[in-house]
């Protein structure tokens, strides 16, 4: 088996079938040997269902609980076949050629992982890698808009070495992912592939872009709460990366800038009468 496909689903049914009929009209004339495994983390849609019905060659895992994003990946990986893995998201529309060539260059690139070109349903690029979450980083991630002028997000047009792909698509080799480099279970959802890929460095591997291979992915599909949600995902996420991998006095900072966000987001929320402001960083600052 060269390649297994691993996609986790909870309550995407529409996505889920989108998804894998994108993976199989693409992958029609394809020579690579290839698995699917879904992993639905009890999905009350009727996403087991079709799964059963329509595609009976999907390897399908239902878990009786939602375990999180990164367990069910684990699992998906440890049921997996293939020499190559590609994690890929329920919320994405695989383009032309994209499998064939992301695995391509993976296969030349053994001690790596590597990311597609995620775009935004109307094809515009959607920014999907970047540099480490560093204090000067998270800065201006909070209070400098990074996220949209290039700072901490990117989305180039040339193949490049950076420190963070998203977790929409990942393609690595088996071997790598059990070099000690499955997910952290103890993260429910959201920066999951930024821990891995910050342990993978430390293993000696790399991290790289390709924007040859190009995907849609729409993006928060499963998420609860399509507003809050984020901000207390980011909070979240940001408090397990520090506690786990940067010094004290770091972590201690990054509170700091993290209350200071959200002091600034409530006094802006009451000027402007703004209850989701409010309400949303009331919660996040609890968090800190």
């Amino acid at each position: 088996m060269d390649l297994s496909i691993i996609i986790v689903s909870f309550n995407t049914k529409q996505l889920v079938d989108d998804c894998l009929s994108s993976i199989y009209r693409t992958m029609y004339t394809s020579r690579l040997k290839m698995e699917i495994i879904v992993v639905d983390n009890i999905s009350t849609d009727g996403t087991r269902e079709m799964l059963v019905k329509k595609y009976p060659h999907v390897v399908t895992i239902f878990n009786a609980e939602n375990v999180g994003f990164g367990r069910a990946n684990n699992q998906g990986m440890k049921r997996a076949k293939g020499t190559y893995i590609m994690l890929l998201n329920s919320d994405t529309v695989v383009l032309p050629d994209a499998i064939d060539n992301i695995y391509s260059f993976a296969l030349t690139h053994p001690k790596s992982f590597v990311g597609p070109k995620l775009l935004n349903p109307d094809r515009t690029p959607q920014t999907s890698c970047g540099p480490f979450f560093s204090l000067p980083v998270v800065f201006a991630a909070l209070f400098m808009r990074g996220d949209r002028n290039g700072l901490t997000r990117w989305s180039p047009d040339e193949t490049r070495q950076v420190d963070w792909i998203s977790g929409a698509c990942i393609v690595a080799a088996k071997t790598s992912f059990f070099d000690d480099l499955l997910f952290d279970e103890g993260i429910f959802m959201y920066m999951e592939e930024i821990d891995l890929l910050m342990r993978a460095r430390r293993h000696g591997y790399t991290t790289y872009f390709y924007p040859v291979s190009k995907i849609i992915h729409l993006g928060a599909a499963s998420s609860t709460n399509k507003r809050t949600g984020p901000v207390l995902n980011i909070y979240r996420g940001f408090l397990y990366l520090y506690k786990k991998h940067y010094s004290r006095a770091a972590l201690d900072v990054l509170r700091l800038l993290l209350r200071l966000k959200a002091l600034i987001s409530i006094a802006i929320g009451y000027v402007i009468g703004s209850d989701y402001l409010k309400t949303t960083y009331a919660e996040a600052i609890r968090m800190v």
